[in-house]
């Protein structure tokens, strides 16, 4: 299993996060994005340094029309490694950050 190989970690840590990113991966090429955002998230948490894992939780984010969560993921991918290109594209086509402005305290 090539997606095992990828991860280095304690143990079988590192195998149920692997195991954890392929079936999440897998649920969002399926269009299962509650399922895909469970298992990627379930991932990070086992292997909160992989920059892939965090760009496949975005596209779920993305995909289930949640962009605030989608640009969190997609901006601790390219943190995580500035190489991620795919990241990166990802994050550039959610656009600008959009901050809503509220009237003024007190009113």
């Amino acid at each position: 299993m090539l997606m095992a190989l990828l991860f280095v970690g304690p143990g079988c840590a590192g195998v149920r996060g692997a195991r954890l990113y392929a079936q999440g991966s897998q649920a969002l090429e399926r269009g299962d994005t509650a399922r895909a955002i469970q298992d990627l998230e379930a991932a990070s948490r086992l292997a909160p340094n992989r920059s892939d894992v965090y760009n496949h939780l975005g596209i779920a984010y993305t995909e289930a029309g949640e962009p605030g969560p989608a640009r969190a993921a997609f901006e601790r991918a390219v943190a995580l490694d500035c190489t991620n290109q795919a990241a990166q594209e990802n994050l550039e086509q959610l656009g600008p950050k959009r901050v809503k402005i509220g009237p003024p305290a007190g009113q």
